[in-house]
């Protein structure tokens, strides 16, 4: 009886033929591997597998310092002296004068002559002309027509008017807020208003011209006030 290929194999295998194909295989993978590690020491020879890659970080840069420019001296401006500024022209202006009034301490009648009526403010006395009881503000001297009236102290002629019942009339402004004013006179004083008077001084003349004391005999109406206020005139003037 023949016997197969397939046989003779495997009576090979079963013996010794077996070692001889394991000896083999094990030459086959040392000639390999001597190949294999040849290849990587030799220069120039490509190398299969995995690359590795050792990366080596750049030195960093040490900063130079920036050359520093030379220092140089800032020229500075040479100071000047400020100009002085002129003074002003001085402009020399003129006072405006101020009403004069004298020293109230200095008064004296303007005509001499009786009190035909005196000062009363505060009791009703009976008036000629009227035919009624009044007060009345200031005091009656008696004195011809004509006879020249004095200012009663210094000062200032502040007005000049004819009253419709009291007749021509100066008023004068004294020191000390005391104000004079005489009633009766002839239609043309002597005086204007803003003239500067002193004690005696003629301002006009007695007159008839106060219709409201016409009953009376010829006479020179003097009335005063203190700060607006009526006060008696003889608490001013001096005793004949």
């Amino acid at each position: 009886m023949k016997r197969t290929m397939q046989d003779r194999i495997s009576d090979f295998m079963a013996g010794k033929g077996f070692y001889i194909v394991l000896l083999l295989c094990v030459t086959a993978l040392g000639v390999s591997g001597y190949y294999l590690f040849s290849g990587i020491s030799e220069p120039g020879q490509s190398v299969s597998g995995p690359a590795t890659v050792v990366v080596t970080a750049a030195p960093t840069p040490v900063p130079t310092a920036a050359a520093t420019p030379p220092a140089t001296a800032t020229p500075r401006p040479t100071p000047t002296a400020a100009p002085i500024p002129e003074a002003p022209a001085q402009v020399l202006t003129t006072p405006t004068p101020e009403p004069t009034t004298a020293t109230a301490s200095v008064f004296t009648w303007p005509v001499k002559g009786e009190v035909l009526r005196a000062w009363s403010v505060e009791t009703l006395v009976y008036d000629q002309t009227m035919g009624d009881w009044r007060t009345h503000d200031g005091v009656d001297i008696a004195s011809a027509a004509g006879t020249q009236v004095m200012a009663p102290a210094g000062g200032t002629v502040s007005d000049l008017y004819t009253d419709d019942l009291m007749g021509t009339t100066v008023v004068i402004l004294h020191a000390d807020g005391v104000m004079s004013t005489c009633s009766n006179l002839a239609s043309v004083p002597t005086v204007e208003i803003g003239d500067t008077v002193r004690t005696g001084d003629v301002i006009g003349s007695v007159g008839t011209s106060a219709i409201a004391e016409s009953a009376e005999s010829a006479h020179l109406h003097l009335s005063m006030t203190k700060d607006g206020v009526s006060v008696d005139p003889l608490g001013y003037l001096p005793e004949q």
